[in-house]
Parts: C-alpha cells; sequence; structure tokens
C-alpha cells in the first residue's frame, strides 16, 4: 500500500482498527490477556482523553479485562489518531532516505516533536530483523564509520577515536545485514561471519583490510573463498571482484543521517541501521506497509521511559 492507498482506504480510527482486527485475529476477536472469545463490546457514554472505538470486555470471570486490537503491542498508550499511525508507517517504510521526526511532525499535524520522535522510534523497533536467514551466493563484507573526529592517523588500531563502527555484509543481489560494532577486531568480524553468512557461501569479498583474512579462517570460511580489492590502489573494481554493493548501502544510510536526520543519538543507532536495513531488503516487494503493521501488532510495547533511559 502507498500513502494514497492508506488515506483512501482508512479514513478514520475505526477502518484502522477494524483491518488490524482482521489481522491480529483472523479466525475472531480473543482476549488478548486469556485467549477467550467470549467478550461484550464497550460503548463510551462520556467522552475521556481515550478515544479508541472498538473497545471490548473479556467476560472470562477469571479476567474481566477491558482490551481492543492495539492492547499489548506497541501501540499500547498512544492516543494519537490511528489514520496518522498509518500515515506515519506509509512514509516512513516507502522513504528511501527515511523521514525525520520532525517533518512528520510537520505533515501529520502532530502536537510535538517528542511525539513525533517517539512514534517513529515505534515503529523502527518493529523493523528490527532477529534471527535473519543466513547470507548466501556471492558475499561482500565491509565496515564504514560514522561520527566523530580523527585525532590519531593510527586509530583504527589504537582505538583513539571517536567514531562508530557499523559492519555491513551484503547478499549480491538480495539481502544486507548491519551492525553496529563495538570494534573491527578480528574476534568481532569473525563471530559476525558465523552468525549472519552460510558455511556454503560461494565466496567471500572484502577490502584489504588486514583483519579479514584472519577473521574469516577464525570463523570456519575456506581460504579459497576470500577475494580482495585493492582500494589502497585506487582499485574499485577488479573483474567479478568488487564490494561496491555494501559501500553503496552505507552510502544511502549517511545520505539519510546527513540530509533527513542531521544527526543521530548513538544509542538508537542500532534502531535507525534496522530501518534501512529492512527497507533495503523489501525494495522490491509490492507492499512493505502490511507486513511492518503486522509486526508492530505482534511486539511489546516501549514505554518513553524505557527509550529514553541511559
Amino acid at each position: 500500500m502507498n500513502l494514497i492507498d492508506i488515506v483512501q482506504q482508512f479514513k478514520s480510527d475505526d477502518d484502522c482498527l477494524a483491518y488490524m482486527e482482521s489481522m491480529r485475529w483472523p479466525d475472531g476477536v480473543r482476549c488478548p490477556v486469556c485467549g477467550s472469545d467470549r467478550f461484550s463490546r464497550i460503548t463510551r457514554k462520556s467522552k475521556s482523553k481515550n478515544k479508541r472505538t472498538r473497545i471490548y470486555q473479556c467476560l472470562e470471570n477469571t479476567c474481566n479485562q477491558q482490551f481492543s486490537a492495539t492492547s499489548g503491542t506497541i501501540f499500547s498508550d498512544s492516543h494519537l489518531p490511528l489514520t496518522k499511525w498509518f500515515m506515519a508507517l506509509a512514509l516512513i517504510v516507502d522513504a528511501k532516505k527515511s523521514i525525520s521526526a520532525n517533518q512528520l511532525k510537520q505533515h501529520l499535524g502532530i502536537g510535538s516533536y517528542r511525539t513525533a520522535w517517539y512514534m517513529a522510534h515505534r515503529i523502527r523497533k518493529a523493523m528490527e530483523n532477529e534471527g535473519s536467514a543466513e547470507l548466501q551466493g556471492i558475499v561482500e563484507m565491509d565496515e564504514t564509520y560514522l561520527g566523530g573526529v580523527i585525532h590519531d592517523r593510527h586509530w583504527k588500531r589504537t582505538g583513539n577515536n571517536t567514531k562508530q563502527i557499523i559492519v555491513g555484509i551484503k547478499e549480491r543481489g538480495g539481502r544486507v545485514k548491519t551492525i553496529h560494532a563495538p570494534d573491527a577486531k578480528i574476534e568481532t568480524l569473525a563471530q559476525y561471519i558465523k552468525d549472519h553468512v552460510s558455511a556454503d557461501v560461494q565466496a567471500i569479498m572484502t577490502d584489504e583490510f588486514p583483519a579479514y583474512p584472519k577473521a574469516l579462517r577464525l570463523s570456519g570460511q575456506a581460504a579459497d573463498k576470500h577475494f580482495t580489492v585493492n582500494h589502497s590502489a585506487k582499485i574499485y573494481v577488479d573483474g567479478n571482484i568488487t564490494t561496491n554493493g555494501i559501500e553503496s548501502v552505507f552510502s544511502l544510510f549517511k545520505r539519510g543521517v546527513i540530509g533527513s536526520f542531521h544527526k543521530i543519538s548513538i544509542k538508537h543507532l542500532h534502531r535507525y541501521l534496522s530501518e534501512f536495513e529492512t527497507r533495503f531488503n523489501a525494495r522490491k516487494a509490492d507492499d512493505r506497509f502490511e507486513p511492518t503493521l503486522r509486526k508492530m501488532l505482534g511486539i511489546e510495547p516501549m514505554p518513553y521511559a524505557e527509550l529514553t533511559a541511559d
């Protein structure tokens, strides 16, 4: 669904809730606490801050919980109209370089920047990829650095820097995995290869960074699968050997940081990476809205205090 489809199909919160109910309970509404299908619908007799329609009362004697399709999900405790949630989701999943909280605030008429920022991070939480399948075929691997000022020309080796390290692994013509790494040491890189690259991979392409050959051996990958492109000699493509694919992913992310966000908190870097990674991996999909909404209905709430905690 694109933004026009969202606006046309979901004109009210009741439309949104009906869609979410069919997605969350395809066999009929059930209490999210006890699982009972015995419930009554509550009709509000007075105005309150919570304007949600489709509120239910569980009729199980040991439960008696009030609930709706948003109960116990990432939407919990949000008083924003669901129509704005749906439009924000449509904008984020389709914006190649993302969209800032301030843009969401202005475009959707959200009352405060904090509310828009909180909403955007809850959507990003639903875009986190846990336990994704191992990368296959020809894989490109590289690391990049974000932020900070270099004070020592040997900072990669000594750690005398304030830059953040991002490790990227890309299946040529396919998916990508990006990780906010604590360092680019041999053991760290080897673990990421073990976690995300298939043992049956056809080839692994890297630049000449000296940690890669040792990391590949430590990860159990055969040495004859490793191919290197010499960037220091200004060589970026050597026949089929290149890391241009993963570097284009890094470039897209940095364009988003510079052009949309301007600056981001390192504490939330992993969530921004998940957003770009998910959107990139779904770049050929006809619909990115519905799968992300389904995930939003399947994960637990993220309180604001948790998001802002040290």
